[in-house]
C-alpha cells in the first residue's frame, strides 16, 4: 500500500515549485518524455516510491508483452513523488508527458489534462481493441468520478474498496449477524459496548477512517451524487440533510464506541487492535488485507477476518452494492506520441496486467482477472470477489474537496469520533473552508 493510501489520502499533496531549470533538467533527462522520444521505444514515468508498476511492466515485457517490446522496448524512468504534479505539468507543456506514466495526483489537473487534450480517451481505444470488459465496473466507475467525465481516461493498475472487516467469533458469540442496515450496526455496537467489548477500532488521530463514515452516510442516505452536489454548489454540508451524517457518527462517537482516547489511536494501532482481537469492527480499505495475511500481525486468524459493505441506511437513495473504493494511483496514456506501437502496448497491458500483478504482488487491481492463483489468500479473494461483482462504486468523503478543506475535514474527525464536537461543528468547519 502506499504512503498516501495509508494516510487516507490519494491525492499527492503540492509543495513549493523547484526551479524551472533543475525541472527541464529532469524532463530531458532520460526517456522520461515519451512525447518526444524517437520510435522504437516506449516510455514509463513514475515515483521513485511506488516500483510495483515499473517491476509489473518489466515483467510483461519479457513474457506476454514480448512482441510489443521488441517493437517498442519498454524505457522506464522515475522521479520523486514529493514534486509530482508540479514535473507532470512542466512535461505537458513541453509535448514530452511519457507514452505511459502515473496519473496526475490531483483531480484538478488530470482535468486540465484530460480537457487539453494531452491524455488519452481510453474508452475509444479500448472499444476499438475489444478489451472494453477487462476494466471492471466499480473501477471504470471510480476513475470517471474522479476526474468527472463519461469516458476513462487512466488504468486502474491498483483498487482498493472499503468497508467494515469484522471478528467472526465475536460477532457469533454475541448473536449479532453482519449488519445489513445502519440501524443494524448501531445496534451491534451498543451490544458489543454492554458485553465489554469495544465495537470499532479507528484512527482518530489520522480522522479520515471516521469522515469516511460520514461521507458513507451520506452516499447511503441522498445517493451517489450527494457529494458532487456540494462540489457543483448545489447543495451545502450545513443543509439538514448533511449534517445529519455527520450527527450519526458523532452519536457513535459520544457512546464512547471508539474507545476511551481514539484521537491518540495512529493507524498501524488501529489495524493492531482490531487483529488482537480488541475491537468487533474496523472500518479500512483493502490494502489492509497485507496486515490480515501477516500471521504476525494478525492474532484472531485470517479465516476469523469477515467483511461487510458499508450498510444500508433504511429509506435512503443509495445502496450497499455502490462500493466506497479508493484506485491509488491510476495510469495515463499521453495523447502526443500515441502510436500503433504504442496501442499495441496499451492493449496487452490491459489483458495482462492484472493477473500479473496479482500472482507475483498480492495487489488487487481492476482489472478483470482470467486466471486468478490457486493459493490466493482467502482475504484476498474476498476483496476481488467484491470487486468483480460491484456494478458501481462511490468516493470518499474529501475526494472532491480543496486542499484546505480535507485538512480541515480530516484534523477535526477525531473529534466526531470522542465526542468532542458535534455534527453541525463539524460540518461548518469543513464546509466554511471548501469555500475558501
Amino acid at each position: 500500500m502506499s504512503t498516501a493510501i495509508k494516510r487516507g489520502r490519494r491525492v499527492i499533496p503540492l509543495v513549493a515549485l523547484v526551479s524551472a531549470g533543475v525541472l527541464a533538467m529532469t524532463a530531458c533527462s532520460g526517456d522520461g518524455g515519451g512525447g518526444a522520444s524517437g520510435s522504437g521505444t516506449f516510455t514509463y514515468l513514475g515515483q521513485n516510491e511506488n516500483t510495483t508498476i515499473v517491476d509489473t511492466l518489466k515483467t510483461l515485457s519479457g513474457d506476454q508483452c514480448k512482441t510489443e517490446n521488441a517493437a517498442a522496448k519498454l524505457t522506464p524512468d522515475a522521479i520523486p513523488g514529493t514534486t509530482w504534479d508540479q514535473q507532470l505539468q512542466l512535461l505537458a507543456g513541453q509535448g514530452g508527458l511519457s507514452n505511459f506514466s502515473m496519473a496526475a495526483g490531483t483531480p484538478s489537473l488530470m482535468k486540465q489534462f484530460i480537457e487539453g487534450d494531452q491524455v488519452k480517451d481510453l474508452s475509444t481505444e479500448l472499444k476499438d481493441l475489444d478489451l472494453e470488459d477487462k476494466i471492471l465496473p466499480a473501477a471504470a466507475s471510480t476513475i470517471k468520478a474522479l476526474h468527472g467525465t463519461d469516458d476513462l481516461y487512466a488504468l486502474p493498475t491498483e483498487f482498493n474498496i472499503e468497508g467494515f472487516w469484522f471478528n467472526k467469533k465475536m460477532l457469533e458469540d454475541n448473536g449479532i449477524t453482519p449488519p445489513k442496515t445502519w440501524d443494524e450496526l448501531v445496534d451491534a455496537a451498543a451490544t458489543f459496548q454492554a458485553a465489554g467489548i469495544q465495537p470499532f477500532s479507528a484512527s482518530g488521530e489520522q480522522g479520515w477512517p471516521i469522515t469516511r463514515l460520514v461521507g458513507n452516510y451520506l452516499f447511503r442516505e441522498l445517493g451517489p451524487d450527494a457529494l458532487q452536489k456540494v462540489a457543483d454548489g448545489d447543495a451545502k454540508l450545513t443543509d439538514p440533510e448533511y449534517v445529519k451524517a455527520a450527527n450519526e457518527v458523532a452519536k457513535l462517537g459520544s457512546a464512547g464506541y471508539f474507545g476511551d482516547a481514539p484521537t491518540s489511536i495512529d493507524y498501524d494501532t488501529s489495524i493492531n487492535l482490531f487483529l488482537t482481537g480488541k475491537a468487533a469492527f474496523l472500518y479500512m480499505g483493502s490494502w489492509a488485507i497485507t496486515a490480515f495475511n501477516d500471521e504476525a500481525q494478525n492474532q484472531i486468524g485470517v479465516d476469523n477476518v469477515g467483511f461487510v459493505p458499508f450498510p444500508d441506511v433504511e429509506g435512503g437513495k443509495g445502496s450497499s452494492d455502490q462500493v466506497p473504493a479508493n484506485v491509488g494511483i491510476p495510469t495515463m496514456f499521453a495523447s502526443n506520441g500515441f502510436t500503433d506501437d504504442t496501442k499495441a502496448w496499451l492493449g496487452c497491458i490491459v489483458e495482462n496486467y492484472g493477473d500479473t500483478v496479482l500472482k507475483d504482488n498480492g495487489v488487487v487491481s481492476g482489472f478483470k482477472i482470467d486466471n486468478p492463483p490457486a493459493d490466493l489468500p482467502a482475504t484476498t479473494k474476498l476483496v476481488q470477489e467484491q470487486i468483480e461483482k460491484a456494478p458501481s462504486s462511490v468516493l470518499w468523503f474529501e475526494a472532491l474537496m480543496s486542499a484546505q478543506a480535507t485538512t480541515v475535514s480530516q484534523s477535526n474527525g477525531g473529534g466526531l469520533a470522542n465526542g468532542s464536537i458535534t455534527g453541525e461543528q463539524f460540518m461548518k468547519l469543513v464546509q466554511d473552508a471548501n469555500q475558501g
